[in-house]
């Protein structure tokens, strides 16, 4: 699965990256990005995530070959 990360994300992950392993849900992808960069774990807790360009819950499920992003919370004008 291909994850994208946007914004401030970008200080804790690459931009975008080709991930090996196949969580289950969406939640299961969180926590292993947690684990990956522990220090992130308060953004990401904050962020919503889309599939294919189309947002999810963290209990959507999985199956290997989508475009995953994780787009934190923004503000402007």
């Amino acid at each position: 699965m291909k994850i994208k990360s946007y914004a401030i994300l970008k200080d804790y992950f690459p931009a975008e990256v080709q991930h090996s392993s196949c969580p289950k849900t969406i939640a299961e992808l969180k926590e292993q990005l947690s684990q990956q960069n522990p220090s992130a774990k308060a953004i990401l807790d904050l962020c919503r995530f889309a599939v294919d360009d189309a947002f999810v819950s963290l209990n959507h499920q999985l199956i290997g070959n989508e475009k995953i992003s994780v787009i934190p919370p923004s503000s402007g004008g």
